[in-house]
């Protein structure tokens, strides 16, 4: 069973900058990551709003130069599925499928997957046409007709790459205006290759058993329900917040994490950063910001523990 400070689970913008905190801190800290370093920003094609960094930056690479800079202060990534985590007396047991971890205190950056819509046909032609990736699949359907689903940055930013990729973009959203941030809205609605059509849904997705071909909408305004041609549908109505590691943990009624100011839960020791926790804004900026406080929560903690606390 392997010792460490700080295991961090999830290795997102707040678990990478989380990593840079704790091992700053002198902390043997260790992040355990499923797939890659970056988390949903690996899916952003153009990031423009980090404070600091002046010029237009992917996801991929803005997330490798938080795990580079994470790394040189001493920060270990461990590449693991994350099987459980336990509360032994002081100390946690994080099982994974690369071994056993033990450690005082444990930072929760799991983050949130896309929400379905839920409609007939959206299973079913998942990977053939049904995707909750721009940047994954969009170049598939260059010069295609393609629907975006949602009204928030995610769906408004989304919308606008695959208007690179295709001048036949159609934007729908279910409420009379977008709750985006206005400057991303104004250019979707600049934007001469994007239709926008407000107070839609999704009745059902269809098409020929092996790719999407029509959607089937409704005007929320007139009730209507008529069919529309499309190549691909991309969905972007929400998150699912990921804590079935942690189910006792406190949660809001929409399922996120709650924690106080210092990104504290409701189990002593367990701290939650970033997508996965109740939190007004979710943007790179507000992750890392969210790692760095938990990092330091949880290095005040360890000494609390050791009866060192800083008075």
């Amino acid at each position: 069973m392997e010792e460490r400070d700080i295991l961090i689970i999830g290795a997102g913008p707040a678990g990478l900058a989380a990593a840079q905190y704790g091992a700053r801190a002198a902390r043997r800290t260790t992040m355990i990551e499923e797939l890659a370093p970056g988390g949903q920003a690996l899916t952003i094609d153009s990031i423009e709003n980090y404070p600091g960094v002046n010029k237009t930056i992917s996801g991929y690479e803005l997330g490798m130069q938080f795990q580079d800079q994470a790394e040189r202060f001493g920060a270990e990534l461990v590449y693991a599925t994350v099987q459980s985590v336990d509360k032994d007396e002081d100390n946690f047991v994080v099982k994974t499928t690369e071994g056993e971890y033990v450690a005082p205190t444990v930072i929760l950056c799991t983050g949130a997957k896309h929400r379905p819509l839920g409609v007939p046909g959206e299973e079913e032609y998942k990977g053939k046409g049904v995707s909750y990736c721009a940047t994954c699949d969009g170049p598939f359907f260059r010069n295609k007709k393609i629907l975006v689903i949602g009204g928030g940055d995610s769906a408004c930013t989304e919308a606008l790459y695959l208007a690179k990729l295709t001048d036949k973009v159609t934007l729908i959203h279910r409420r009379d205006r977008f709750r985006a941030q206005q400057e991303i809205a104004d250019r979707v609605m600049r934007d001469p290759k994007i239709t926008v059509k407000l107070q839609h849904t999704v009745e059902s997705i269809e098409g020929d058993g092996d790719k999407v071909d029509r959607v089937v909408l409704r005007n929320l305004g007139t009730d209507e329900v008529y069919t529309e041609e499309f190549d691909a549908v991309f969905v972007f109505v929400g998150m699912i917040p990921q804590t079935s590691l942690v189910p006792e943990a406190k949660k809001d009624d929409a399922g996120y994490i709650v924690t106080t100011c210092r990104m504290e839960t409701s189990i002593p020791g367990l701290y939650a950063a970033g997508d996965v926790r109740d939190t007004p804004f979710r943007q790179i900026v507000t992750a890392a910001a969210d790692g760095a406080v938990a990092a330091h929560c949880a290095s005040e903690y360890i000494d609390e523990l050791a009866g060192r606390a800083y008075r």
